[in-house]
């Protein structure tokens, strides 16, 4: 089947439970789910816009398991983009994620050009961190990608992770506005800002 170049696949890794259905869920459906239901892999579509026109923003949420390499393999090879995500509350699934960044850059080759943000979920759960935000950071800069923390539940910085990504893409104009129509609190943010604002 010929790729159709109107989706703009994202990807989302993470080791199980660190949020990765609630970030994506939270972004697309604007819910947060208490319980844990382990996802094997879960596709979500939005539309955006890409290039001045209307185009699909596909994300795929994979398993949080290492069962099935060859599906972790097809989805990197087939994604545009990547969020790698870890829960502060466990530096266990911060480490998890290193075997997946090597996968990237094994089936990518040149990720320079590839946007990628790490992703400290539940920050709203300070008081059990055990990775640091500036060990996310370092982590990002060592792997030359994005930082941000996020809390799905308490929906902080969701949207703003999936837009500082879209503003990652280098080799198409993508953003989560479609056709410029603006609430006044949009074209607040924006003048703060000075960057595209997510819808």
């Amino acid at each position: 089947m010929p790729e159709q170049s109107n989706d703009y696949r994202v990807v989302v890794f993470g080791a199980g439970g660190v949020g990765k259905s609630s970030l994506v869920l939270r972004f697309v459906k604007g819910t947060f789910r208490e319980s844990y239901i382990p996802t094997i892999e879960d596709t979500y579509r939005q539309v955006i816009s890409c290039d001045k026109s209307i185009c699909t923003l596909q994300i795929t949420d994979t398993t949080g398991s290492h069962q099935f390499p060859a599906m972790q393999r097809l989805s990197i090879s087939k994604g545009h983009a990547f969020i790698l995500v870890y829960s502060i509350t466990s530096r266990q699934s911060l480490e998890e994620l290193k075997p997946i960044y090597e996968e990237i850059c094994q089936i990518k080759g040149d990720i320079e050009s590839i946007p990628i943000m790490l992703v400290g979920n539940k920050s709203d759960e300070n008081q059990n961190r055990e990775v640091d935000s500036s060990e996310g950071e370092a982590m990002a800069k060592k792997w030359k990608c994005a930082f941000m923390e996020t809390s799905a539940k308490m929906n902080h910085n969701v949207k703003e992770l999936f837009q500082e990504l879209l503003n990652l893409e280098k080799r198409r104009t993508v953003s989560l506005q479609i056709d410029g129509k603006k609430s006044k609190q949009q074209k607040r943010k924006e003048k703060l800002k000075g960057k595209c604002v997510v819808m």
